[in-house]
């Protein structure tokens, strides 16, 4: 399991011209699996990504499609870790 954790490089103007192309992304990687959660940090400096990835080169691989990365709007710091304690069994699936 990954964490994405973005930092804008650019002034939200910028951000805003590229965001549906994120969301569109972002969709994508939904649809795939790949992600868990996602979201903008509070205050707007940056978002969060919840990745499920075998490895950290699935994750550069996944991240080099973000129109965010693609156009330097976004700096990623990538931060792997073993979920090993869930509020439900449910969500376990989707973790590991």
């Amino acid at each position: 399991m990954f964490i994405a954790i973005l930092t804008y490089m650019k002034p939200l103007s910028e951000v805003d011209n590229y965001l549906q192309a994120h969301r569109d992304y972002l969709a994508e990687h939904y649809a795939a699996r790949d992600f868990i959660a996602s979201g903008p940090q509070n205050p707007r400096i940056g978002g969060v990504i919840m990745i499920k990835a075998a490895d950290r080169e699935a994750v550069n691989t996944i991240i080099s499609q973000d129109p965010f990365n693609i156009n330097g709007i976004a700096d990623y710091q990538i931060v792997e870790f073993t979920p090993t304690m869930f509020i439900s069994e449910d969500i376990k699936p989707y973790l590991i």
